[in-house]
């Protein structure tokens, strides 16, 4: 189960990997397709997310911030 941390609203556009960066803003890179390198990042939305040890951190479909327990020593 996900919990949302931080509304942005942000508008995902195809072709573009979206993340939260180490600012705690939501960032965007292009994707690589075959020759294209992709790359050109650019800060797309601002969350001001603090992070915590054991969770991960993802952009949900609604463009929202959201974390989920990181499933760790399991056998």
């Amino acid at each position: 189960m996900a919990d949302k941390v931080a509304k942005t609203g942000v508008q995902k556009e195809k072709g573009y990997l979206y993340y939260l960066g180490k600012d705690g803003n939501v960032w965007a890179s292009r994707m690589a397709r075959g020759s294209d390198k992709g790359g050109d990042k650019k800060m797309v939305g601002e969350a001001g997310v603090k992070r915590e040890s054991g969770y991960l951190y993802f952009i949900d479909k609604d463009g929202d911030v959201s974390r989920a327990k990181m499933a760790r020593g399991r056998k």
